[in-house]
């Protein structure tokens, strides 16, 4: 992704870098600005040169990065997450998980009765919602822009699938 002319380099305007939004494009500096733009998700990133960091400028999110001279980290605080919180994030998950499934198993219900599947559900609705709570806590944490992710995949297989564009190649070859 990111070309071998700028590994282990400074953040430069006349650089081109991966995106640290979609992962997928390529951002350079746009004609007579001091910003960058990706060529796939079309963002657009003011850039701090001697901070070697770029903040995303076109979403109301405070999303920023730090360029460490190979690729772009997460320009927030303490970000290193210690054993403790990554155990207590395991346990948050895998305790009351096997609270409900412990109780399911030695209180069943009567087999044959209406709502006997209930007990199975609700175990695994209560792990996929635990798991699902601690995910998006680690994608606010890490600042991951899911939805501006999903959106820029989006628009481009939409952009590959779409009838105009599969006419015109057609034609072309």
């Amino acid at each position: 992704m990111c070309n071998s002319q700028n590994i282990n380099k400074d953040l430069s305007v006349e650089e081109v870098y991966t995106c640290p939004v979609c992962y997928h494009g390529q951002i350079s500096a746009m004609v007579l600005m001091d910003a960058f733009a990706c060529n796939f998700c079309n963002h657009i990133f003011t850039a701090d040169l001697v901070k070697q960091s770029l903040k995303i400028a076109d979403s109301s999110s405070n999303l920023s990065w730090r360029w460490n001279g190979r690729n772009w980290k997460v320009d927030h605080p303490n970000a290193e997450l210690s054993w403790v919180i990554k155990l207590l994030a395991v346990a948050f998950v895998i305790l009351p998980t096997t609270l409900i499934g412990l109780t399911a198993y030695f209180y069943p219900p009567i087999p044959g009765t209406p709502l006997c599947w209930l007990p199975r559900v609700w175990t695994g609705l209560t792990f996929l919602f635990h798991l699902l709570i601690i995910v998006n806590i680690f994608i606010d944490y890490y600042q991951f822009p899911v939805r501006l992710y999903l959106k820029a995949v989006g628009r481009y297989l939409w952009l590959r699938v779409s009838p105009q564009n599969s006419s015109t190649s057609t034609i072309n070859n």
